[in-house]
């Protein structure tokens, strides 16, 4: 069996591993009711959305007091929205009314964190297991389970308002217990006081959180996976009465099975965030139990004054590439049509990756544009290619069917080789797969990838000695049928251990340099970063084949994902003047230890052990 029959595999396990770990008890959620009468507007829109006349206008959904841990019966409807049981979720609204005028248990242990802390958010935990929905299957699904000390941590009342990240910028996410560095919450992600619109797609979603979120004024348009046309009928409507929501279900005809890109246009008065997260809409992912940290890419794009917008002939390859996946996606073309209202220049040197879901072929030749193919043309347009050997360090939390002629072809791409070059090795006649020089070229591209391409994933010790144990580890994904295989690279593992002790990674990263570091000799040519959704395997990169019928090269594709490519600053480049992975620090955050220890007799984390943990 290849990498191909992992997807469904991957997605019920992940189901199945969640689902059995229920338990009784939760945090609340303050949900009111969507207001009526809202249309959803788009990106553009700098009117405030209608809203109930009885409930003033920036009131959030979540409340800004202590939220107490309670405990609460799941439920078990099988096909309700991702888990949001309005039932349930106003029944836990009266009981909290009732307990209004009851004081919360004193806590029995304060983690203080830094001033730095965004103000006024308050969090408690106490003695609960937090547990999210998850979007791999329809029915409900739950967290890892993962219990806290009782803990109040108090963050301020407001977050940070207005545009900040002009040029882009990558953070780790927030996590609780852990000091405050170069990381970002949702709260201030989102900002959602004034948030117009917010177009959100994730594999996982918590919905009850999400909303605590956000504003009531907020449109929302989310943007998720449901492959049959019976649960899609069904999303919509469960939410039919949200008249501030709408869905966006990108295809997911033949062989794509998962909707896995994290993506967010956030709108606001005066500029368009886009965020590119290694996270799924859900708190464990973005910090809230302290078990698991991820990565975000922002950047804030000022809204054009007047009656100016982007000239589409003229707006950057970044906005390009985002309205071609945009568009492929499905989204609500007015929506689309909003982005050109905003300056895209600072994207300039910045490249938007994508895998769209399906078969790419044809004349227009679309394979070059997604998938791995698709990275190589990023890598070449922004003037990264190089003939030069190149060291790759692949942070995954999730590893597919590996073997050395794949892996060859996302080393090639990391040079900005279109794919081509790994597919005519497999595809050309014999003759040419004789040839003496495409035979040493060959040769000595496995060689690189023996040598210089790690890939980070956790040992089953480094998931057991976590904070959240064995049982935090149902999301990092690998099959032990892979790992056995006699053609899986082995000796490219890496122990994948934060820098944040304790914590798990759910991060998707490239690292890519140049592997001189001979002063007399300096490389030419410059590193680059990937941040995003796609793991290390097939599925999420695509295979270049040849088509059957037309003979042509076509693309097969069966994720859905997004990422963005950053290119180092030149003057971080010095060749010799600094070692490893220490080049990227000013550009990327660098969140593993380096260099990674080699797997030597340990084994690594294998998806459904969190059972038996």
């Amino acid at each position: 069996m290849d990498d191909s029959d992992s997807d469904e595999e991957l997605t019920r396990a992940i189901a199945l591993s969640l689902q059995d770990q229920l338990t009784s008890s939760r945090v609340p959620v303050r949900k009111k009711d969507i207001p009526s009468g809202c249309e959803i507007v788009d990106l553009d829109s700098e009117d405030d959305a209608p809203t109930n006349p009885t409930v003033a206008q920036n009131e959030r959904l979540h409340s800004n007091s202590t939220m107490e841990a309670t405990t609460a019966t799941p439920s078990t409807t099988a096909h309700n929205f991702l888990g949001l049981n309005r039932k349930a979720m106003e029944q836990e609204r009266l009981a909290r009314k009732r307990r209004a005028s009851i004081s919360p248990p004193p806590t029995r242990k304060t983690v203080k964190l830094s001033s730095s802390l965004p103000p006024k958010v308050t969090t408690a935990v106490t003695d609960a297991t937090v547990r999210p929905n998850q979007q791999a299957s329809i029915l409900k699904q739950e967290e890892p389970k993962v219990r806290l000390d009782s803990v109040k941590s108090t963050i301020s009342n407001t977050t940070a308002i207005g545009p900040m990240f002009f040029d882009g910028v990558v953070k780790k996410t927030w996590a609780f217990g852990h000091a405050r560095e170069e990381d970002i919450t949702i709260d201030e992600v989102l900002q959602s006081t004034d948030l117009k619109l917010a177009v959100l797609s994730s594999f996982q979603w918590d919905v009850e959180w999400l909303l605590r979120k956000l504003n009531r004024s907020t449109q929302l348009i989310l943007v998720m996976q449901a492959k049959e046309d019976s649960i899609k009928r069904q999303y919509e409507r469960e939410t039919s009465t949200m008249a501030n929501l709408r869905l966006c279900f990108p295809p997911m005809e033949g062989q794509v099975n998962c909707m896995h890109s994290k993506l967010m246009l956030l709108s606001h008065s005066s500029y368009l965030r886009i965020v590119v997260p290694t996270a799924n809409l859900v708190p464990y992912d973005w910090g809230e139990t302290g078990v698991m940290e991820n990565m975000v890419f922002l950047i804030d794009l000022p809204r054009l004054t007047g009656d100016q917008e982007s000239a589409r002939e003229n707006i950057t390859m970044f906005g390009r590439d985002l309205i071609y996946f945009l568009e492929a996606m499905g989204l609500h073309q007015k929506a689309i049509e909003s982005i050109y209202n905003f300056d895209f220049s600072k994207t300039q040197n910045l490249a938007f990756v994508h895998t769209i879901g399906g078969a790419h072929s044809g004349k227009q030749e679309p394979w070059r544009r997604t998938g791995y193919c698709g990275l190589g043309r990023a890598v070449e347009r922004l003037g990264l290619k190089t003939s030069e050997a190149v060291s790759i360090d692949f942070i995954t939390s999730s590893i597919g069917s590996l073997n050395t002629g794949f892996l060859s072809a996302l080393y090639l791409a990391a040079q900005g080789d279109d794919g081509l070059t790994e597919y005519e090795w497999r595809s050309s006649s014999g003759t040419v797969k004789k040839d003496r020089n495409i035979q040493t070229i060959k040769e000595k591209v496995h060689h690189h990838v023996d040598e210089s391409f790690h890939i980070y994933f956790p040992t089953h010790d480094t998931v057991a000695s976590s904070t959240g144990g064995t049982s935090s580890g149902g999301t990092i994904c690998f099959q032990p049928k892979w790992y056995n295989s006699p053609t899986f690279p082995r000796g490219l593992l890496r122990d994948c251990r934060s820098r944040r002790k304790g914590l798990l990674m759910h991060n998707k990263l490239l690292f890519v340099r140049p592997q001189s570091s001979d002063e007399a000799q300096p490389s030419t040519s410059l590193g680059w970063t990937y941040i995003g959704s796609a793991n290390c395997s097939e599925s999420a990169w695509g295979r270049l084949t040849k088509d059957k019928v037309s003979k042509a090269p076509k693309l097969n594709c069966r994720n859905w994902e997004c990422g963005v490519l950053l290119p180092l600053k030149r003057a971080d480049t010095r060749a010799g003047s600094v070692s490893g992975l220490a080049v990227f620090e000013g550009t990327v955050p660098v969140p593993m230890m380096y260099p990674g220890e080699e797997y030597g007799i340990k084994e690594p984390w294998f998806q459904g052990e969190e059972k038996s943990g």
